[in-house]
């Protein structure tokens, strides 16, 4: 007689709900955004798409993943501030995906939803750094603020491809579900987890190029935001020893692509909240690959970081394993940069630039870009 353990057939049911619930609330609230006219026109060459495409489809996510909560999670203080928070900033997304807020603005709400959800009790208390434990004592608030801010942000200013900011928030999902399940993390934080997975999911096959919707602020500050609030309950509140390094490296795509976009814009002289176009995406597409090339390769990148996450969880590799397996995502990188630069690419300025050839005209087509962050 097969046995099936009953929290596994539990996290399946709830992942296919949100699976379900989100793929079949999107042409909903695809209809929603055209009356609404929550509608991204192109308007400048950040923009990789070429029609009005509609926004807010962050809001399918964002209700699937409540519903299936509501309907599978133990209702608890943490499982209210955490939808409390997120429809905070799905209903600041929305009113920037119509009006376009001031940036200002909306970093002033971010800092306001995270201020929030920290004295709510969902907040960094230590972090195990350098082989020992750091309490922060009273500075835990203004951390988690910073933490939760930092990320959130992140995960809107990648938000540039069809299904890119998406995806990546999927890939590393999927990463903080394993650390969680091997570190030995609560059961309602890996089903928090589970259910934004299949969120993602549900929406994805609409989000794809050439994409129908786009999940805009809506989205991506729901995504960001409940991405940091998972990683603060899953990862940085587990009982066994996990650095510091760990959440950092699941998330280091966006996080390292905004901090390159405000150093970057502060050298210019420029503020740190002007729109530009030199984000990976931006470099990978210039280089002359097509727009789901460079959605591919960021994936695969994201997958990379998550791999190599997991392969430092303590309890698993002692700290010679984990220097092996860092060096090994290194040379991993290295590689297949030096493939999709030199060999995968015909078109890129590099390999035309060695072996003397034209480059070949393709053809673009529609993309989200990135609104002014």
């Amino acid at each position: 007689m097969v046995s099936v353990n009953n929290d596994l057939i539990y996290a399946i049911a709830a992942l296919v709900c949100a699976i379900l619930l989100s793929y079949a609330l999107t042409p909903l609230v695809r209809v929603l955004a055209f009356k609404i006219k929550a509608i991204d026109v192109p308007k400048d060459d950040r923009r990789m798409h070429k029609k009005p495409t509609p926004l807010i489809g962050g809001l399918a996510i964002f209700t699937a993943f409540a519903v299936t909560c509501l309907f599978f999670c133990d209702y608890s203080k943490e499982l209210f501030v955490i939808l409390g928070g997120g429809l905070l900033m799905v209903l600041v997304g929305i009113f920037d995906d119509i009006f376009s807020m001031n940036a200002w603005v909306k970093l002033f709400c971010q800092l306001a939803v995270a201020a929030l959800t920290a004295l709510g009790g969902i907040k960094i208390d230590r972090i195990f750094i350098g082989g020992r434990y750091l309490d922060l004592g009273a500075w835990s608030i203004p951390v988690t603020i910073f933490w939760i801010a930092a990320l959130t942000n992140a995960t809107n200013i990648i938000d540039g491809l069809d299904g890119l900011s998406c995806g990546v928030s999927t890939i590393s999902s999927i990463s903080v579900l394993f650390v969680i399940i091997i570190q030995g993390g609560s059961f309602s934080s890996a089903l928090l987890t589970l259910i934004l997975i299949g969120a993602c999911l549900g929406f994805l096959p609409s989000n794809r190029n050439p994409a129908k919707i786009f999940m805009g602020d809506t989205g991506a500050l729901f995504l960001g935001y409940t991405l940091s609030v998972i990683a603060v309950q899953g990862m940085f509140k587990l009982h066994t020893v996990i650095s510091v390094i760990v959440p950092l490296i699941i998330f280091a795509l966006p996080l390292a692509d905004t901090l390159f976009a405000i150093v970057r814009r502060l050298l210019a002289g420029k503020s740190p909240f002007s729109a530009d176009r030199g984000h990976l995406h931006h470099r990978l597409i210039d280089m002359g690959f097509t727009q789901k090339e460079s959605v591919k390769i960021l994936y695969t990148i994201c997958g990379i970081l998550g791999l190599v996450a997991i392969f430092m969880c303590n309890n698993i590799f002692d700290k010679y394993n984990v220097l092996k397996s860092v060096i090994i995502a290194v040379i991993a990188l290295a590689f297949f940069f030096t493939y999709i630069v030199i060999f995968k690419n015909p078109s890129s300025r590099w390999h035309t630039g060695l072996l003397g050839e034209k480059p070949k005209e393709e053809p673009q087509k529609t993309e989200k870009e990135d609104k002014a962050e």
